[in-house]
């Protein structure tokens, strides 16, 4: 069962798709306890505690694929109310003439009680599994955009509490006066506690937990062998718990019966840890694809009831109850049977008739960028085994991450455990919090003073960048924290680094929490003698100001004085933070550029383009604006729709730059335009419309490099990222 949201991207995960069936069929257990014939105590064992992982496993599911402190939007979370609402309409329509057989209309106080069952119970005893999914996600995405997880957790397993003593615990709770009419209260609402607001929030944000950590518990498992040995190590651990937990959840369950406290047992104490293992144990489980699962779990569960009925009639009326009801094992097969065949038969018509078509992928339908998170990561690891000892990476991800997409790249360092960040303006930092980004953020540049409440808002730290403008800042009441920059010989932001008074001054300035202090190296990329000796007089200044400062009996902050050509050609400083800016994304800033470290730094970004247009021009016309593509011979001609406005430099035409075409190159030719260029496929055989071509990154056997095309446009490659605009999909 499941009605959430996914992606074309989402990865297989085979595991959850094959439990989905084993839990509609637990749920049918439940319905039908298929073992009371044998022992009611194995009935109960079956019914009212091992099955109860069902209905949680579907919500960790839900919130796996939902729930994240990374979206900064909530489309998703009303894509997925509207879908649940949808089914949850489609199905109260489907069990209405059971109710009306029932007599539910006749029942009196009709109006409150309908608007309770809707809300909270169900419109039928297992449509309650709806509601709670709506109700239980807006709360769960709510907890965790508000608070961080440790907090939302604490949250949900506080209303969980609450759950909890309302249903197993209810028998010894019952008993305080207090309490009681707590409960006498909740019940006028909701006949159960079981329900979303005390029971599904804490499966929703362990579904979020897990999906924004499940890269890093998995790491704990390596050893340096291969994936399939980690995932087998992964799940014997998590399979051990499981059955650990499940268990003591045994354990605790007959205990409860026992003593008879229980007004219902959908809740225990070991069902979160327990439902937990489960589903990390499922998650090691990686391969083919079983979709319609999710669509037959889901059908299963809501028509299961309606197949109840149904048996019942059909055994009245050929007078077979014996068999077909009273028999607890033939009445459950017979139920699981016919509610698996008419939800196949459900799925396949829908599949055949009443799917739309699918739509184009806006991202890759026209020209994109494509991101290697696998490099990203590699890159970072390669940066930090270069990095002094107990010095930290602090990623540069300004002007959208150098147009790698800022979000998706500071969410994928995120969760890969960098905890520092640098942005060039307050609202590239509200931006990166509002996705979920953790640590400490830095403002690089000038943030007007007005605005120090937003900094303190969303825990941002600002650049002073001199004496005026941090009294100013001071002056605006806010606490926030600050990072001291030093001007050594830039002459662009910063404090005189012989103007020591000014700089003491700030750190007795009452509003401020002085995390760190910093300089910029501007002449760090080169190795020309002139160059270096005006670097290492940089440093020694800055360094000067730290003597000073220690003099006058002042903590030093954090430091950190190398950005990317700052850690290749000086690695020995020893500095608290690197601010790794083009080195994060693989590349350098010109193609023949020196460095004393020689890393193994891959690109992250490439750039392609679709074909979309094949045209023949004869020998003599002419392509493009101004005509300054003549066809020497009968040519054959590609349309790529990107431009300039993209990103991809108008001074790159007519200057032998190259796309790269099933792993042929294929020539620039006429002049860029601002949506469109074209390429000479002459002689490259069998190009069609549809067809990839790249502009920047690998193809076949070629490459094309990105500090290359910067420098073939007169730029750099920091420019050239930068430039490419936002109208390009990202992959």
């Amino acid at each position: 069962m499941r009605v959430e949201n996914r992606s074309s991207c989402d990865k297989s995960y085979t595991g959850i798709d094959l439990f989905r069936l084993a839990a509609a069929l637990l749920i049918i257990t439940i319905h039908t306890s298929p073992l009371a014939d044998l022992s009611d105590t194995a009935d109960f064992i079956l019914t009212r505690i091992a099955a109860r992982v069902a209905v949680p496993f579907f919500f960790v599911t839900s919130g796996f694929f939902l729930i994240s402190r990374y979206h900064d939007q909530t489309a998703k979370l009303w894509a997925f109310v509207k879908k649940t609402a949808l089914i949850y309409a489609a199905a109260a329509v489907l069990y209405l003439p059971v109710n009306l057989y029932n007599g539910y209309f006749k029942m009196e106080n009709l109006l409150p009680n309908l608007i309770k069952d809707i809300v909270f119970d169900g419109t039928l005893y297992h449509l309650w599994y709806l509601p709670a999914s709506v109700i239980g996600g807006v709360v769960a995405w709510g907890l965790v955009k508000k608070l961080d997880y440790k907090k939302a957790t604490a949250a949900a397993a506080a209303l969980y509490l609450v759950g909890l003593f309302g249903d197993s615990y209810y028998g010894w709770i019952g008993e305080i006066p207090a309490c009681s009419g707590l409960y006498a209260l909740i019940f006028q609402v909701s006949d159960y506690t079981r329900n979303g607001i005390f029971f599904a929030p804490l499966f929703f944000v362990m579904g979020g937990f897990i999906a924004d950590h499940n890269k890093t518990m998995y790491r704990q498992f390596r050893s340096g062998e291969t994936a399939s040995a980690e995932r087998a190590s992964g799940k014997a651990v998590f399979a051990g718990c499981f059955v650990l937990m499940l268990a003591l959840m045994l354990v605790e369950g007959l205990t409860l019966h026992h003593f008879q406290v229980q007004r219902h047992d959908s809740m225990y104490v070991f069902l979160p840890p327990c439902v937990y293992f489960l589903f990390l144990m499922l998650l090691q489980f990686r391969g083919k694809r079983y979709v319609w699962m999710r669509d037959v779990s889901l059908v299963i569960y809501l028509i299961h009831p309606m197949m109840i009925v149904v048996i019942r009639m059909f055994a009245k009326v050929l007078h077979l109850q014996d068999l077909l009801v009273d028999n607890s094992v033939v009445h459950f097969l017979a139920v699981t049977g016919m509610s698996a065949a008419f939800s196949m038969l459900a799925v396949a018509l829908w599949g055949r008739f009443g799917r739309r078509a699918k739509k184009l992928d806006t991202d890759t339908d026209r020209a994109y960028i494509e991101i290697d998170l696998a490099n990203l990561e590699h890159n970072v690891e390669v940066l930090k085994k270069a990095m002094q000892p107990k010095c930290e990476l602090m990623a540069v991800v300004k002007a959208d991450a150098y147009g790698h997409g800022m979000c998706e790249v500071a969410v994928h360092l995120d969760r890969i455990g960098v905890r520092a960040y640098a942005v060039a303006t307050v609202d590239e930092g509200i931006r990166l919090r509002r996705c979920g980004v953790r640590g400490e953020i830095l403002i690089l540049g000038y943030t007007a003073p007005e605005r120090a409440g937003e900094i303190r808002r969303y825990d941002l730290a600002q650049t002073l960048i001199d004496h005026a403008y941090a009294c100013r800042l001071n002056e605006q009441g806010q606490r926030i924290k600050v990072h001291v920059k030093i001007d050594t010989g830039m002459h662009r932001l910063g404090f005189d680094p012989f103007h020591i008074e000014e700089i003491l001054c700030v750190f007795a300035m009452e509003r401020f929490d002085v995390r760190g202090i910093y300089t910029h190296l501007c002449a760090a990329d080169s190795l020309e003698e002139e160059d270096v000796c005006f670097t290492r007089q940089q440093i020694a200044d800055f360094y000067g100001v730290l003597k000073r400062l220690k003099k006058e009996g002042m903590r030093i902050p954090k430091i950190h004085i190398q950005s990317s050509y700052g850690l290749l050609n000086y690695p020995e400083l020893k500095c608290s933070y690197v601010r790794a800016g083009i080195a994060l994304y693989g590349v350098l800033s010109t193609p023949d550029a020196q460095t004393r470290l020689q890393l193994d730094l891959r690109p992250v970004l490439s750039l392609k383009a679709k074909v979309v247009l094949i045209r023949f021009v004869p020998q003599g016309e002419s392509v493009g604006y101004g005509r300054t593509f003549v066809a020497e011979r009968d040519s054959v001609i590609a349309i790529l729709p990107i431009g300039y406005a993209d990103g991809f430099p108008r001074s790159l035409s007519g200057s032998g730059s190259y796309a790269l075409i099933g792993g042929s190159w294929a020539p620039v030719i006429g002049r860029i335009c601002m949506d469109q260029l074209a390429v000479d496929v002459t002689d490259i055989a069998d190009v069609e419309v549809g067809m990839t071509a790249t502009l920047i990154g690998y193809d076949g056997g070629g490459q094309i490099d990105a500090p290359m095309v910067a420098k073939d446009s007169g730029s750099i490659t920091n420019e050239l990222f930068s430039r490419m605009g936002s109208r390009l999909g990202r992959v």
